[in-house]
């Protein structure tokens, strides 16, 4: 590949720069070279396809890791392919599991995908982006047709995938319909003619099932792009809504701010590489000045902004900002619920029972224990007492750092 730098265009160049950054992988490189060259000479796109199954109603950052590259190809003049994966849904995706994932039912499958591609046009350019399902090629292919596509792949390296392997030592069980997931995603690529696919780490023996299904089909294979799984806020575990550590692109610009701020200054390098639409170049400038002594806190603010205007908007990022320095020096935000209480005979409220009116408690003890820990303020002011009691009147009420709420007490 070295060899051959001095013969490859400045836009292929460029391009190959853009294809591997903040990759995990890039099959085979050479290949992926090679049709970066006949596409700059033809003038014919390359064809990227991008397959998610709809298994939840909403994304969050951790997807839009290879959003983000499809939207870098797609500037450079290809094609998009965002695909969604209603037939395969209907399977269930084993990757990466110590057990049989349970199918979605079509009512599910349909409900989250009519959010699926509104959310990913965030990160995409819509006019540009080829939206398909792969019912429409899957559906047809019947039982015969599901044969004769099983006919082209042996079980020997069905089980070389890791995690078939572990189940199988492991005595676990595995249906043989896990088997047809990996052979309908490669599918998918043949009915696309796809030229590159990208995913996940976890999902790279998907990825090449449609590499060799297309030469069983006569074509020209894909290449892979894999890019690494986004760690959540924990900073420890993958980016997930059951793990409770993640950040939704449709989150309120001021809650998408903040958690953005939580992360660690360590991970939020990583997070520049993988979601932030910044150069290389600029990201390594800033990191030498806060290496040089910088507060790293500004760099924070400039990621948090980004993916906040990304979302949102500029101007929704800028009173993010304001909103979180507000309630970073203890002050109050701009905008937060408001409620109404009515006093049970005029006589006032207790604060522990007012949490848990106000559902900032779940009980009298939880809000008692958030007491002790200092966790509560009234209109700016901790809470010591638990023996508090408010009479009628206006407060701001607050727990934590992010639960306000604008309470008027009514006689």
């Amino acid at each position: 590949m070295n060899s051959l730098k001095n013969d490859i265009s400045p836009s292929v160049q460029a391009a190959l720069a853009v294809s591997l950054r903040g990759v995990n992988e890039l099959l085979p490189q050479n290949e992926w070279f090679k049709k970066l060259q006949k596409s700059e000479k033809t003038g014919v796109p390359l064809r990227i396809k991008l397959g998610l199954d709809p298994t939840a109603p909403d994304l969050h950052l951790g997807h839009t890791v290879v959003l983000n590259k499809m939207r870098q190809l797609q500037d450079l003049g290809h094609t998009v392919i965002f695909l969604i994966g209603d037939f395969t849904s209907t399977i269930g995706d084993p990757s990466g599991r110590n057990s049989t994932r349970p199918p979605l039912t079509r009512e599910q499958i349909e409900a989250n995908a009519t959010t699926y591609f509104n959310q990913a046009t965030l990160v995409l350019d819509k006019s540009k982006t080829e939206v398909r399902y792969n019912s429409e090629w899957c559906d047809p292919l019947g039982a015969r047709g599901m044969i004769q596509l099983a006919a082209k792949y042996t079980v020997a390296r069905m089980m070389e995938r890791d995690d078939f392997d572990k189940r199988y030592k492991a005595e676990q069980s595995i249906s043989v319909h896990e088997f047809l997931y990996p052979l309908m995603q490669g599918y998918d690529s043949v009915a696309l003619k796809s030229d590159l696919e990208l995913g996940g780490t976890d999902q790279k023996f998907n990825l090449l099932m449609g590499r060799h299904l297309q030469v069983e089909y006569g074509q020209e294979p894909q290449c892979i792009l894999t890019m690494p799984l986004l760690e959540g806020l924990d900073g420890v575990d993958k980016m997930s809504k059951s793990k409770n550590n993640y950040i939704g692109i449709t989150e309120e610009p001021n809650t998408m701010f903040a958690k953005v701020m939580s992360i660690s200054d360590v991970l939020m390098w990583k997070w520049y590489t993988l979601l932030s639409f910044k150069s290389e170049a600029d990201i390594a400038a800033l990191k030498a000045e806060v290496d040089a002594g910088r507060n790293p806190r500004d760099a924070k603010v400039m990621l948090a902004k980004e993916i906040t205007a990304r979302f949102h908007s500029d101007a929704a990022a800028d009173t993010a900002e304001l909103d979180f320095n507000n309630r970073a020096k203890g002050g109050i935000p701009d905008q937060i619920d408001e409620a109404t209480h009515a006093l049970e005979a005029g006589a006032p409220i207790g604060i522990a029972a007012l949490l848990k009116a106000l559902s900032l408690a779940a009980s009298n003890g939880e809000a008692n224990r958030l007491i002790d820990g200092g966790g509560v303020r009234v209109d700016s002011e901790v809470v010591a007492d638990k023996g508090l009691k408010l009479e009628a009147g206006t407060y701001v009420v607050q727990v934590g750092k992010r639960k306000f709420v604008r309470v008027t007490l009514l006689d």
